[in-house]
């Protein structure tokens, strides 16, 4: 759906120099999923990015260490601070990246349209109001679509409308561009130019190439158990996948140890067929409590599901390993999402998967990042 700009508004495009790379700020950045695939594509220059956890910050200035990190809540960061800091005035952002927390709108558990972060998107449009870039993203949980009955939806259009951009959606499935995960978000993007942005096209699926599944994604590391550790890769890389996800990474493998569960759980986990749920087992193994979507196991030969930040904890959303009686990793999380073995996390087991649960899956950014270009390079 596209929405035509105010007549009566104007956002300024400053003419860029050949070869000068697209100047982008990430809000929200998080641990950089989406930085991820601007920061590889060389149309673009990441100069500064907003994250309000001091813990996530660290994580992503550790990837991205010549991005301008402001660790700092949304609502105390401003144009100000780009000026002073980076000698950047209203115009010279070509683009703004990025999405407001998602759990107020998430489909998994309790939907609050009351909650405080759901309010969070006045903030990316204040920002958008006060750099004034050429072109912005929006990414978001497919449930914004129905909270309020569509209401909110709208309001988040007619105001980035409001601004003089000519606004579009869809909802893209990271698994069409080669994450091993379903992973639904609505893109919005708001150009001030025209509205001639093309989304990227999927490259798997249906007609396409095969999607990549968990199997393909994780099989060269080992089958730990519940309570157990590896450092050591069971295996040279497989597939094309796991050389990406190999690619410059250490010969040491990170970040692979999983929770010790109590036998009770255990014994649940090794009754689970792979894909299966607790009405898969005798009755005496069931849990007392949870949804029809937890204590499931993953299938080994399609794409996982969506993860989320409990993606360590069996009694979550769907992520009990299918072949290994125990939650999914850290590391295998990190696969799951794109992120290669190379790539830092800062804290605790848990801070780490919260980094890991919430990004944006790699393929879907780099997808995203070829498509601005060409659509940049298509006014040039």
């Amino acid at each position: 759906m596209t929405y035509k700009r105010s007549p009566m508004t104007s956002v300024k495009h400053n003419a860029k120099q050949k070869d000068e790379p697209l100047k982008v700020i990430d809000l929200f950045a998080g641990v950089g999923g989406l930085s991820y695939g601007f920061a590889k594509n060389k149309s673009f220059k990441i100069i500064a990015a907003n994250e309000i956890s001091p813990k996530i910050a660290q994580a992503y200035s550790l990837n991205h260490p010549s991005v301008r990190m402001y660790s700092c809540d949304i609502k105390n960061f401003s144009i100000a601070d780009l000026t002073r800091d980076l000698n950047i005035s209203k115009g010279d952002t070509d683009i703004i990246i990025g999405g407001p927390p998602c759990q107020a709108y998430s489909t998994v558990g309790k939907r609050d349209k009351d909650d405080p972060r759901g309010k969070l998107f006045e903030e990316y449009y204040r920002v958008l109001a006060e750099v004034e870039p050429s072109f912005f993203i929006f990414e978001n949980v497919k449930g914004m679509l129905s909270i309020s009955d569509g209401r909110l939806m709208d309001t988040v259009l007619s105001r980035f409308k409001s601004l003089g951009y000519f606004v579009k959606y869809e909802i893209l499935d990271a698994a069409d561009y080669g994450t091993p995960q379903h992973r639904q978000r609505i893109i919005i993007v708001g150009s001030a130019l025209d509205d001639l942005f093309k989304y990227p096209k999927p490259t798997h699926g249906s007609g396409l190439k095969p999607y990549v599944t968990l199997g393909q994604a994780i099989g060269d590391l080992p089958f730990i158990r519940s309570g157990e550790s590896s450092t050591h890769y069971r295996s040279e890389p497989q597939n094309d996948y796991q050389r990406k996800m190999r690619i410059n990474g250490p010969t040491e493998l990170m970040d692979h140890s999983a929770a010790k569960n109590n036998p009770k759980l255990v014994s649940l986990m090794d009754a689970l067929p792979e894909g299966g749920c607790p009405r898969d087992v005798p009755e005496d193994l069931r849990p007392s409590s949870g949804f029809g979507n937890t204590y499931c196991k993953l299938w080994w030969d399609k794409p996982a599901t969506t993860i989320t930040r409990n993606l360590g904890t069996p009694s979550s959303s769907r992520c009990i390993h299918p072949r290994s009686s125990r939650a999914l990793t850290t590391r295998e999380g990190a696969r799951l999402q794109g992120l290669p073995d190379s790539y830092k996390f800062y804290g605790s087991r848990t801070d780490k998967n919260l980094q890991i649960g919430n990004a944006v899956p790699t393929q879907l950014s780099e997808a995203l990042a070829c498509a601005v270009s060409e659509y940049f390079n298509s006014k040039n």
